[in-house]
């Protein structure tokens, strides 16, 4: 079980990459359909790197300071690695791996959120 200071972080920030990955999906959209969609799509690419990046520390910190159990490491490195990768192959606009790795990453994330709200439930049921 994770330690409780630093799983609201956590799950707060597999949302934000969730989200984030969501926006990356409708910018692709937007980059097909106006002349401003790279733009949003470069920069919500941006948005997502970060969210990565946070979502890496605060794995950390539930594992580290936290004492809870490091298994929260790999997928946040995974996804971050998915999302370097990703970024390499959009600016090299190798389309035909692009899209299939976004959906990948996009799969991984909700797999990501919803074991870490299965964590809340079981850590509300050792609770009662």
């Amino acid at each position: 079980m994770a330690s409780p200071r630093f799983l609201p972080l956590l799950r707060a920030a597999v949302a934000l990459q969730a989200v984030a990955i969501l926006v990356q999906a409708i910018t692709a959209g937007l980059l097909l359909s106006s002349p401003g969609g790279r733009t949003l799509h470069a920069a919500s690419a941006g948005v997502l790197l970060l969210a990565g990046l946070l979502h890496l520390a605060a794995a950390v910190l539930v594992w580290r300071p936290g004492g809870g159990p490091p298994r929260a490491i790999a997928p946040a490195a995974g996804l971050l690695v998915a999302t370097l990768v990703e970024m390499a192959l959009g600016m090299a606009h190798l389309k035909a791996l692009h899209v299939p790795v976004g959906v990948l990453m996009f799969g991984g994330s909700v797999v990501r959120l919803v074991q870490v709200w299965a964590d809340r439930r079981a850590d509300a049921t050792a609770a009662v």
